[in-house]
């Protein structure tokens, strides 16, 4: 247009990393500075070594970052491992069902609603779930499919969901303890900070066991983010969390649940 001066490379160059400048501080607006200091030096880290971590926002780095309590050397060593598990477990970029048939016909996994942090809600279902005949990665991969719907149904700027394990029915018939690290190794490791709350329900007797078998293996910052409910407060303490409105129709709410393949 007759008139207007274009910027000269160096120019557009400020310019566009200026707006980018402007774009970081907004999404991390709940950050400190030393934070977002540390977030660009994790950021400029991985790159080098990994170019497709360019292609990650600033949340997820983030996320990373918190995980190993704002160190940057442990957490660009978490997100490279991440990198490299994302390429063997979902390597076209997005499991199909067809792939976890399988535990898909368990209907063990629900999801509906969100609670009042509008955080999106999962239910487990503990007795509905038997070892994988396909071996490990089947159930990994499933694993994966689950959360990544999570993380795809969760509102803009929401980083995390709640969880509610249910237990009733349990038993030895349903025991998978290498199932059951795996998914915590996956919900630890690859998906930090996406946890926000755990309410294990309707828990026997008998899991208590197997309990105290994993425990050891959850990080502190997941424990704090567990809860047992008494079955006389099921109710009362989910409220707490999740309006009547979004509460699973199971548990006295209105929300009928989804299967998480249909999510």
């Amino acid at each position: 247009m007759e008139g207007v001066v274009s910027p000269e490379p160096s120019q557009r160059s400020a310019l566009d990393s200026s707006s980018k400048q402007d774009t970081t501080n907004e999404v991390l607006k709940d950050s400190t500075d030393a934070e977002i200091t540390k977030i660009r030096l994790l950021r400029a880290f991985v790159e080098a070594r990994d170019p497709s971590s360019k292609e990650v926002d600033d949340l997820m780095i983030r996320r990373f970052l918190r995980a190993r309590n704002l160190d940057v050397e442990k957490g660009s060593a978490m997100f490279l491992k991440y990198l490299n598990w994302k390429r063997s477990i979902i390597p076209n970029g997005y499991i199909s069902p067809s792939e976890i048939a399988e535990d898909i016909a368990q209907e063990k996994l629900f999801v509906q609603g969100l609670d009042k942090k509008g955080r999106p809600i999962i239910v487990a279902f503990a007795a509905k779930h038997f070892q994988n005949k396909n071996g490990a990665d089947g159930f990994k991969r499933y694993v994966a499919f689950a959360l990544e719907k999570l993380c795809s149904r969760m509102p803009p700027g929401q980083e995390k969901f709640l969880s509610i394990a249910d237990i009733e029915g349990w038993g030895y018939a349903n025991t998978d303890l290498r199932g059951y690290l795996n998914a915590l190794s996956i919900l630890q490791d690859c998906y930090p900070e996406r946890l926000g709350k755990m309410f294990i329900v309707h828990a026997p007797y008998l899991f208590m066991k197997i309990w105290k078998m994993i425990y050891p293996f959850i990080d502190d910052n997941t424990k704090k983010k567990i809860v047992f409910v008494e079955n006389k407060k099921l109710k009362s303490t989910l409220l707490e969390e999740i309006e009547e409105s979004q509460l699973p129709d199971i548990y006295g709410g209105q929300m009928p649940l989804v299967p998480i393949q249909d999510s």
